[in-house]
């Protein structure tokens, strides 16, 4: 996951703001009591999602906690720890260490492989956790460098290969935390909300970045898609030509996933949840498709 799922901070209630915050701060501690500091670098909001909605099919309440860390040592912030922050953790660990995998084969990045000499016994450790999840996201993604070294123009299919990770970040997610108790109907719309979301994170991902893999030449579908050409447009020009698809398409994953969640039992913290789903996601698409972030808007 790259970061991009938020709140929408001014329509959260101050409660809602601190839970979430607790979320976002325990799956941070977690990985750094458990694995070091280092590796806590890798954190993203994605992570506070993830391990608020897992959290959400347990009815037992939040119990936040003030502690102080490293970065904020004056003033006690507020954490959450459950069995979904530590998993949540785990899991941006696993895609950490796959990202640097790919920098290192792609650009040969210094920097990547130094990370990945101090995180190797931690990736034996999670692979040996969670070994059908490792198994399934290196799977996906040996196939998905396949159809990036082919330039495959198919958005679907190149997207198919990261939704196939998040469903099964989703359904090992609840199945862990919840030991097959949960009804069968409820993991199938879990892991549908994983395989949506990847979609739409898949495709605002390539939408963010079509300047930069313009001029480097790095693999976007969208660009092999709607056949950008140098000669005949610049990156803007080809944005704003394909802005109509790229909205059509983005909001139909939102409007999927959306639907997926509704379909749920939601125990606790249904504003967050629908605050990041309804808001925070729709917020950033606008964002990315149309290059300017709405506190700059006139």
């Amino acid at each position: 996951m790259l970061g991009y799922v938020k709140i929408y901070k001014s329509e959260l209630k101050v409660r809602e703001y601190e839970i979430y915050c607790g979320y976002y701060c325990g799956v941070c501690k977690s990985i750094g009591r458990r694995y070091g500091q280092l590796p806590r670098m890798v954190l993203s909001y994605d992570a506070a999602f993830l391990a608020l909605f897992l959290a959400s099919f347990d009815d037992a309440p939040d119990e936040p906690l003030q502690e102080h860390c490293a970065i904020h040592h004056v003033k006690k912030k507020t954490l959450i720890y459950n069995k979904a922050v530590d998993y949540a953790g785990d899991v941006m660990l696993i895609l950490a260490w796959h990202k640097l995998l790919d920098d290192v084969k792609d650009e040969n990045k210094l920097y990547a492989k130094t990370a990945m000499l101090l995180m190797k016994n931690v990736y034996k450790k999670l692979y040996s956790k969670y070994e059908n999840l490792c198994k399934k996201t290196e799977n996906a993604l040996k196939e998905l460098s396949s159809l990036e070294k082919s330039k495959c123009d198919s958005i679907d299919i190149a997207a198919d290969q990261f939704s196939t990770i998040m469903e099964t970040i989703f359904e090992e997610g609840v199945k862990i935390l919840y030991q097959n108790s949960l009804p069968p109907e409820t993991v199938e719309s879990v892991k549908k909300t994983g395989w949506h979301m990847g979609k739409w994170i898949y495709m605002i991902d390539a939408a963010d970045d079509i300047e930069d893999n313009i001029k480097t030449g790095a693999y976007n579908p969208l660009i092999y898609r709607f056949a950008y050409d140098s000669d005949k447009e610049n990156a803007d020009q080809f944005r704003n030509r394909i802005e109509d698809s790229l909205r059509f398409n983005l909001f139909h994953y939102l409007a999927v996933t959306g639907n997926c969640i509704n379909s749920l039992d939601i125990k606790k913290n249904q504003g967050i949840i629908d605050n990041v789903v309804y808001l925070g996601l729709n917020k950033k698409t606008e964002e990315v498709i149309t290059q300017v972030e709405e506190k700059n808007r006139i």
